[in-house]
Parts: structure tokens; C-alpha cells; sequence
């Protein structure tokens, strides 16, 4: 008897475990208004987070209280890469990721973090608004991940504790904090900095114990994670420009009808707008923020470390990411 009710048992668990998946390729309906379920990793206090729920509003506005999203921040359903996964198998509607996350995906999603790939602001949203980006976006859908719009993550620099970092050669021997990537471990190295992988979440006390000797980032998370109270000297440098980008499992794009899509694509350019509009609000406080703690920024000459890293580009062993890197530099 144990036994058949075991087997019962495990019959129950795993109709209810197929009915939760076949549900959830699907909007959730509420009384007639479909609700998608969006996940990310941010605090409320993002501008990326401000943007969705920009993009929430807009959404309710347009479609007449016919769609609207329920959002969890704060990483409460997973990592980027979980949320990610999520995605592919229906289990979550949609998400926000880094483009240096999505190369676990698409490989193509590489050349962000290159650097120097983007000889400019301006060029990098050129490319970003046109043909480049709109296929990039796309890029995923055959691993069920969507793009719908980019949102703004500013450009990393070069911050140190005892010295400016001016010039390649102020890299020497500096031991930086880099994200346990391959391309920036190789772009450190390049520059003659020493690249040493730590954790986002043990940084401050490996700066204020020496561990490093200094970080790359943008002014925004500098600034938020009160790292000017241990570096002093910030560099903008501008080294990579990586987007965030939403995203949506294309099992539940594809159930929606052409109306849900288009008010769907509306909201998520105007999050966008609204983003980039924040970011340089919050880029430009972050950077006053510092100033009052004592941290000083500097204006460097770029091509110096472009040219330092050309070799990186040329280089590139993925015969596709290389084109693309071409396809970035004729865009001008």
C-alpha cells in the first residue's frame, strides 16, 4: 500500500509541476487585465527600477487597464542568470539583465564588453537606436529571450585609493577590482594593471583592507555604494559602455496578440526615454555626492588607452563578434 501511495503521490506533484509550466506560458489574466511577471536584481531606488514602474503606469494608460506587470526587485526570484532562465522554461514573463549576463546566452552580446569598441557617447546610441541594435535585441530569441528595449548603465572607469589614474602606464602594478570575466580580466592585463575578480558584494571592505587597490565602475554605483570613502581619485576613462536590456520570454510574446505587443513595445520605449533621462540626473549627483567626501575626477586622454587595448579588437577569436566590431566602428 505504501508503495502504490507513493506512487499517487508523485503522479499529483508531477501533474500539478506540468500544469504550473503549461499556466505560466501564459499572461496572467486578472479579471480580464493580463499581468506579466517581471523580475530583477536592482533596489527600489534604481533608476533602472524607477523606469519599470514608469513602464507599468504607461502600460495601464495605453491598453485602457488591459495589461499591466507585477514587479519584484531586489533579486527576491533569482540572479540575472536564473531570471534569465526562467524565461526560457515560462516560468517568468519578464526581466531585466546586463548585456555582460546575456553572453552566457548570446554570444554575440560579448562585444559590450570590449573596450573601446564605442569611440563616443553619441555613436554608442546610434548604435544602440539602429539597425545594430534593433538585430541584437533579437539575438536571443531562438534561446527564448526577447529584447525589448535598452536601458542606460552609463560607462565604466577606472577609481583608486592612493593615485590618479591618468595615463596606461598609472596601471602599473595597481591591483583593480574586475568582475570574474575573461575580457576584462585580459583588458586590465592589457593596460598593465594587475585584474583581481572579487564579488560586487565584498569590494568596499577589499578597497579599505587593500585587497585591491582600486575598482572600475560607473559614478551612480561609486557613489551608492560609498566607495569615495575609501578612493579618492576617480578617472573617466570610459574603458566599455555596457546596456541593461529588457527582455521577455518569447512563450509568452508569442501568445500575445498584435495589439498587447504594440502597447507592450510603446511603454517599454518610453521606460527607456525616462531611464536615460534619470540616469543622467543620478549620474550627475552621484558625481557631487563625491566631490563633498573629498574625491577628486579626472578628464584623461582616452586614445591613449584605446590604443593600448587595439590589439584586444583585433584579436577577437568569435568570427561573428569581430564582424560586428567592424560593422561598430563604420557607424559614425
Amino acid at each position: 500500500m505504501s508503495k502504490q501511495i507513493s506512487f499517487i503521490v508523485v503522479g499529483v506533484l508531477l501533474s500539478a509541476l506540468l500544469g504550473t509550466a503549461v499556466y505560466s506560458l501564459k499572461p496572467k489574466d486578472t479579471g480580464g487585465v493580463s499581468v506579466l511577471k517581471l523580475g530583477h536584481g536592482l533596489d527600489t531606488s534604481h533608476p533602472v527600477h524607477l523606469a519599470l514602474e514608469h513602464m507599468k503606469t504607461t502600460l495601464e494608460e495605453i491598453s485602457g487597464g488591459m495589461m499591466s506587470l507585477d514587479i519584484y526587485s531586489g533579486g527576491v526570484l533569482g540572479s540575472e542568470v536564473e531570471c534569465c532562465e526562467q524565461l526560457q522554461h515560462g516560468i517568468l514573463d519578464m526581466t531585466k539583465t546586463s548585456a555582460v549576463t546575456m553572453e552566457n546566452f548570446v554570444p554575440l552580446m560579448s562585444v559590450f564588453g570590449l573596450p573601446y569598441v564605442f569611440n563616443s557617447e553619441e555613436q554608442y546610441w546610434k548604435v544602440l537606436n539602429g539597425d545594430i541594435g534593433k538585430r541584437l535585441l533579437q539575438a536571443g530569441d531562438s534561446k527564448c529571450l526577447h529584447g525589448l528595449c535598452y536601458y542606460d548603465a552609463g560607462s565604466r572607469n577606472f577609481y583608486t585609493k592612493k593615485k590618479p589614474i591618468l595615463t596606461p602606464a598609472d596601471l602599473e602594478g595597481v591591483k583593480v577590482r574586475v568582475m570574474n570575466s575573461q575580457t576584462a580580466i585580459a583588458m586590465v592585463k592589457a593596460l598593465g594593471g594587475s585584474p583581481t575578480p572579487i564579488s560586487w558584494g565584498e569590494l568596499y571592505s577589499a578597497l579599505a583592507q587593500g585587497t585591491v587597490d582600486g575598482a572600475e565602475n560607473n559614478p551612480p554605483s561609486f557613489s551608492s555604494n560609498k566607495h569615495y570613502e575609501v578612493c579618492k581619485h576617480f578617472s573617466f576613462d570610459g574603458h566599455t559602455r555596457v546596456p541593461d536590456i529588457l527582455l521577455i520570454s518569447n512563450k509568452v510574446w508569442d501568445a500575445l496578440t498584435d495589439e498587447q505587443k504594440g502597447w507592450l513595445e510603446q511603454a517599454a520605449v518610453a521606460s527607456a526615454e525616462f531611464e536615460c533621462r534619470l540616469w543622467k540626473e543620478k549620474t550627475a549627483e552621484a558625481i557631487e555626492t563625491a566631490k563633498k567626501e573629498g574625491v577628486t575626477f579626472y578628464d584623461v586622454d582616452v586614445s591613449l588607452f584605446a590604443e593600448k587595448v587595439r590589439p584586444m579588437l583585433e584579436q577577437v577569436e568569435n568570427p561573428e563578434v569581430r564582424e560586428l566590431v567592424r560593422q561598430i566602428s563604420e557607424v559614425k
